[in-house]
């Protein structure tokens, strides 16, 4: 290890082990009683300020249930990869209707789907959250969206905003297949 990878330690420790222990929901206190260490001890390895001895990163590795390499290793990127057979799918009519779900990960209030319908398929939409808003945008063909008892009509490259609490459903009217992508996002106060 070189000089600079050294004095770059306590700053890897300090930023791993706070990422950590909030991942898991832990505060400092809870911690340091999981690990049988001072919670001063704690937040002084979370500060970068601390030398802690070999036996305390090995308490706390064991009440984070991560290795030693993983609390003084530099932070990895948080990166998900779902590979395109892995992506959930609900298939619906005979076949008629698909929605893939693209997140990854759950996200309270973030919602983003594609959505195939084949000719004369319909989807009922479900409410979403108060205060969301959907983005329909359209990626092959022509959708048609009912938001609210009023009909639109959503083309290839086009892009429909409503509010996500709205009852809406998705049509496919015409003789080719259609598709579009949905994201639907918590909305912010005052937008």
């Amino acid at each position: 290890m070189d000089e600079n990878s050294r004095k770059q330690l306590p700053r890897t420790l300090a930023a791993n082990l706070l990422q950590l222990r909030q991942r898991k929901g832990y505060s400092q206190q809870t911690l340091a009683r999981l690990a049988q260490i001072p919670r001063s001890t704690l937040a002084h390895m979370e500060s970068g300020s601390g030398n802690p001895s070999l036996e305390r990163l090995i308490r706390v590795a064991g009440a984070l249930h991560v290795s030693i390499e993983e609390l003084l290793s530099p932070p990895r990127a948080a990166v998900s990869l779902l590979r395109a057979e892995d992506i959930p799918a609900e298939i619906g009519g005979q076949g008629e209707i698909r929605v893939d779900r693209l997140l990854p990960e759950s996200i309270h209030g973030l919602e983003i789907v594609r959505i195939s319908l084949q000719p004369g398929a319909t989807r009922v939409g479900h409410p979403h959250l108060r205060d969301t808003r959907e983005f329909l945008h359209g990626l092959k063909g022509r959708m048609s969206v009912l938001v609210a008892g009023e009909l639109h009509q959503v083309e290839a490259g086009d892009v429909l905003a409503f509010p996500g609490d709205q009852a809406h459903s998705y049509l496919n009217r015409d003789r080719q297949p259609c598709q579009a992508l949905s994201i639907v996002v918590p909305v912010p106060l005052g937008y």
